[in-house]
């Protein structure tokens, strides 16, 4: 990206929640946090030193399958940002005062996700839907689960699948490839091991109604069903049906609930996409009375979509709306190497934006009205709810 300076650049593990045992649920997400407590040569504040020295950012994420350490530095500063990132990855520490310190600030923050309904209710959607199968547990795990995970498990976690197997690194900014190949070449080259085979299949979507009893001022609810892989053939059809039913101000849900009701304040769909299954649902937060409307309203929409035929000035201006929020989007550094690490995950190849807005333009109508007639079916929607129900 020759008119950026900054370089992001970030080393992606395929691992998460789904890759582990109930026992150690969230022990990916323990190891995202211990890794950088320190390593073999640096201590976390010398690591955190470094970072800031350059004016840089050095952070990690961990979702339901992959763990991502990354870091933004000034494109000058690509050898310590790789250097870094390599370190954590390579020699961590671990030390046995370091696990226990990080365990009491994950409780912490699995008790505010526990505090804030409008969060903890995406976590208990997905462990309805898919009830017994890792990609619904919470990614954080359990106080339980929490309290289980022991050094050794720690250990044992980074054994079996941080091996370069398993690793993809990705960048993107002010660069020039060959450097970048060579610098990763001398961090990770002599790093040798195989993961463990995973040989979990695939979630079955349960279709059910739970409610969480608590003393809140709102009423929050999910309400959706199985959507599609991340790979799936008909992904840009998936992606218009999200635009156009509630992922803006000016789509359906937003203006028939919020604006010409007046029910909600924060009424919006989602899509949630992984290697063999996927979620699509809408989120809202209303009162307890006016809760049975709300759902009401959101299965008509649903229904709508289903049952009529899409208008073509709409269908045109959510394919706009797409494209226009991929290429604003690819603008960020972060955002175009995020791109390009699930690209190589998910489909072992590299889309350019030509191929991507022609998949967009190609959509037809008829795929459309498919793809609403085969998921937007009553008999496939979950409901999950938390406050109070009078």
């Amino acid at each position: 990206m020759p008119y950026v300076r900054s370089v992001a650049i970030g080393v992606w593990v395929r691992v998460g929640s789904r890759y582990e045992r109930a026992e150690h649920a969230g022990v990916s997400h323990f190891i995202e946090h211990l890794l950088f407590k320190g390593t073999e040569s640096r201590s976390a504040e010398d690591i955190a030193r470094a970072i800031d020295s350059v004016g840089g950012t050095l952070d990690a994420f961990t979702s339901r399958e992959t763990t991502c350490f990354y870091a933004k530095v000034l494109g000058e500063h690509l050898p310590l940002a790789v250097d870094l990132l390599s370190d954590l990855l390579l020699h961590p520490r671990l030390d046995p005062e370091d696990v226990e310190k990080e365990r009491r600030v994950i409780l912490e923050e699995i008790k505010m996700v526990e505090d804030d309904p409008d969060d903890l209710i995406h976590d208990l959607f997905a462990q309805q839907v898919w009830r017994d199968h890792p990609l619904g547990r919470p990614i954080l795990g359990s106080r339980q689960s929490l309290q289980a995970i022991s050094r050794q498990a720690v250990v044992d976690q980074l054994r079996d699948f941080y091996q370069p197997d398993r690793v993809i690194v990705a960048a993107a900014g002010d660069l020039e490839h060959a450097r970048v190949v060579d610098l990763v070449r001398a961090a990770l080259g002599n790093w040798t091991g195989r993961s463990v085979a995973v040989n979990g299949g695939s979630p079955v979507c349960y279709h059910t109604v739970h409610h969480e009893e608590r003393d809140s001022a709102q009423l929050h609810l999910v309400l959706g069903a199985e959507g599609l892989p991340y790979s799936h053939r008909h992904r840009y059809a998936f992606f218009l049906q999200n635009a156009i039913l509630g992922s803006s101000m000016s789509s359906r849900l937003f203006q028939e609930i919020r604006e010409k009701r007046g029910l909600a304040y924060s009424i919006y769909s989602y899509q949630a996409s992984y290697r063999d299954s996927g979620l699509m649902a809408v989120y809202a937060g209303t009162s307890a009375e006016s809760y049975p409307q709300v759902v009401d309203l959101i299965r008509a929409e649903f229904a709508r979509l289903r049952d009529e035929p899409v208008d073509l000035d709409e269908f045109r201006r959510a394919k706009e709306q797409l494209k226009g929020n991929l290429l604003l989007g690819l603008e960020g550094t972060s955002s175009r190497m995020t791109r390009l690490a699930k690209a190589e995950i998910y489909f072992g190849r590299y889309f350019d934006l030509d191929e991507i807005i022609r998949g967009i333009d190609e959509v037809s109508p008829d795929t459309f009205a498919e793809l609403n007639r085969t998921l937007l079916t009553p008999e496939r929607y979950a409901l999950t709810t938390i406050g109070h129900l009078r």
